[in-house]
């Protein structure tokens, strides 16, 4: 495709996520269905904790409906196991229109978002930590924004060993045939294991296509 050729916008796009992750849907004709479903499924078997089933299904909900505010269109969680545990981490799909008359290319986007990120961090000591890079996925070029964000522990930001980090991996791809970008934002406060996840947020931003 020549430069001089504009691309049909797709009508949707697919991602393949691994086993364990449940999608909620955010349109707000969808959302508390989604949300009650996976509801149900964490708590399947249980019949003594009524109060902490509506907890969840209240805090899921408010969390759905604060992503759709933001533009999201779909959320998914990871209730992937590790033995015991749950691995914690997220993805939420939103569509960023841009109010430019023109495409804004992936590159000039990764400078105004790594001139954003460096004035954020002067002076700063509690500003994320950001690595920016421009790369190619199978559906197209894309900005990879990669953070690093120190949490405050339960005792204060300033008691010895009490704060963590979350990570997070950001893929803004711009949409074919249209000024808007959509906008994976992948997180988990699982610092020790962030490489591991960082790399498993990769493969599924890299499964992106988009559809007709």
């Amino acid at each position: 495709m020549t430069r001089t050729e504009s691309p049909t916008p797709p009508a949707d796009y697919r991602l393949l996520l691994p086993e364990g992750w449940f999608r909620i849907l955010l349109d707000p004709d969808q959302r508390d269905g989604s949300v009650d479903a996976l509801v149900e499924r964490q708590f399947r078997g249980v019949d003594n904790a009524p109060h902490l089933k509506e907890e969840l299904r209240g805090d899921l909900r408010r969390r759905a409906a604060k992503a759709y505010r933001s533009g999201g269109i779909e959320l998914y969680l990871s209730l992937q196991e590790a033995g015991p545990f749950t691995i914690p981490a997220s993805l939420l799909v939103t569509l960023a229109p841009l109010r430019h008359a023109e495409p804004l290319p992936p590159e000039d986007l990764a400078r105004v978002l790594a001139e954003d990120a460096e004035a954020a961090e002067d002076g700063n000591a509690g500003a994320p930590v950001s690595e920016i890079a421009v790369e190619e996925l199978a559906a197209g070029t894309a900005v990879r924004v990669r953070r690093l964000t120190r949490q405050p522990g339960e005792n204060g930001p300033d008691a010895p060993q009490a704060a963590h980090a979350s990570v997070s991996v950001e893929y803004h791809l711009p949409v074919p045939g249209t000024t808007a970008y959509l906008l994976l934002t992948f997180s988990t406060p699982l610092e020790p294991i962030a490489d591991a996840m960082a790399g498993l947020f990769d493969a599924i931003a890299g499964s992106l296509t988009w559809t007709e």
